[in-house]
């Protein structure tokens, strides 16, 4: 399975995704930001369907059609906090929106359902050097920002009295999402995204143990869900999209069940 270039290529990118999903998803979860996650996946499709019209890496060109939309949902959020779910929404709608008028004006000859349910079929080297660069970039800046935004994210009126800088850090955290989807596209789909942003995250969360621990078993669960969802799409000739998600679902049931069954004991 693993000596054409393509599925080395695929194997390469679950692997930064399943460090990159799960990293972020544990900060959007906790904040109870997953439906930001959601809009911006599904404003990626409008970044797609950009590239292909000027030639761009659909990669590249989700990455920065999604960060001008996860920076326009921080500034509306911040400016009018009791409409937020009404702000993506909107933003939903745009977005989609630009993507069916491009798709179905005729201008864009690509099939998009690769970008929609994943493909392992359509990797390539350029998208693995693409992904490694986006998350080598969130890595470093969570790595960075990791005490700032641990205190966001539990009492973010905390961390502005602390000296944080909110505002800004929320921008970069909007980056940094729009990075994450960017990577994910291609392998895991847009339709699909937010399941691995967010049942690994939810999983992990079960076992009740500590940020770092929780983080690093969500990152497992989400290696697991991906290469697991790589592996038997190949096999099975499905999109690896649907796969990855219906592996994530399972893996959350497991532990929920290894959950119930320790309170009994």
């Amino acid at each position: 399975m693993f000596e054409y270039s393509f599925m080395q290529n695929a194997f390469l990118i679950s692997i930064m995704i399943s460090l990159v999903c799960p990293m972020i998803g544990m900060f959007l979860v906790l904040r109870r930001y997953s439906m930001i996650g959601d809009t911006l996946a599904h404003a990626s499709l409008a970044g797609v369907a950009v590239g292909l019209l000027v030639k761009l890496n659909p990669i590249v060109s989700a990455f920065a059609v999604t960060s001008l939309f996860g920076l326009l949902i921080e500034l509306l959020r911040q400016r009018f906090r009791r409409y937020a779910e009404l702000i993506l929404v909107i933003i939903l709608s745009l977005s989609v929106g630009i993507a069916i008028t491009i798709i179905s004006s005729g201008l864009v000859r690509t099939n998009v359902e690769a970008f929609l349910f994943g493909s392992i079929l359509t990797v390539t080297q350029e998208d693995v050097i693409a992904v490694a660069v986006l998350c080598v970039v969130s890595l470093l800046t969570v790595y960075f920002l990791y005490p700032q935004l641990v205190l966001l994210t539990f009492d973010e009126d905390g961390a502005r009295i602390a000296g944080v800088r909110t505002k800004l850090i929320n921008y970069i955290f909007s980056l940094l999402v729009s990075a994450m989807i960017a990577v994910s596209i291609r392998v895991v789909g847009i339709l699909v995204i937010s399941s691995l942003i967010a049942l690994p995250v939810a999983a992990a969360l079960q076992l009740e143990k500590g940020f770092k621990v929780t983080m690093a078993a969500a990152m497992l669960l989400s290696f697991i869900a991906i290469v697991a969802g790589l592996c038997v799409s190949y096999m099975a000739g499905a999109a690896p999209g649907g796969v990855t998600a219906l592996v994530s679902v399972a893996l959350l049931l497991l532990v929920l069940t290894y959950r119930q069954l320790r309170a009994v004991r």
